[in-house]
């Protein structure tokens, strides 16, 4: 069995300024790179076999902070990816909340579960019996969760940033 460190990344300066960043390259702030090494610290004397990102730059920078103790490469992958906002990348996310309906663009919850399955299956399949740190981001690491416990996005409480959830896969 695989044991799955599921983390958020670490905040940045659209978390902060409340803009919805999607698939956006993102920067983490000054507060989220004291968070991801705080968290390094904490999680330094676990034995990871591999750490994982999604291969956004906010999920990168976080990750390799939390890589430099173990002596680890990042490998990124697209599947960890967050959710695609489409026309509401960039928004200012307190003036989304009663838009409706939303756009056409934005991915679906549909695609982002498959999408959110698809990584667990990437996982089991590449890092069999391992521990694996893998750094993605908010909606994403809903669906990854929602999927492997067979709920509702909704059921999911949402993580902070560099939250840390232990998925036994």
């Amino acid at each position: 069995m695989t044991k799955l460190y599921l983390v958020r990344h670490g905040e940045t300066f659209d978390n902060e300024r409340q803009i919805m960043q999607g698939q956006t390259q993102g920067e983490l702030n000054p507060t989220g790179i004291r968070q991801a090494e705080a968290l390094s610290r904490q999680l330094a004397d676990i034995c990871f076999d591999a750490i994982v990102a999604s291969d956004l730059w906010r999920s990168v920078h976080t990750a390799r902070i939390l890589a430099e103790p173990h002596g680890l490469e990042v490998v990124t992958t697209p599947l960890l990816r967050e959710r695609d906002w489409g026309s509401f990348t960039g928004r200012f996310i307190p003036n989304l909340k009663d838009v409706k309906p939303w756009p056409d663009d934005i991915e679906s919850l549909p695609a982002m579960m498959d999408r959110a399955g698809r990584f667990l299956d990437y996982v089991r399949d590449n890092y069999p019996d391992c521990q694996v740190l893998a750094v993605g981001h908010g909606i994403i690491n809903k669906a990854i969760q929602a999927v492997y416990w067979h709920k509702e996005m909704y059921e999911i409480e949402k993580m902070k940033n560099v939250e840390v959830r232990i998925l036994d896969i």
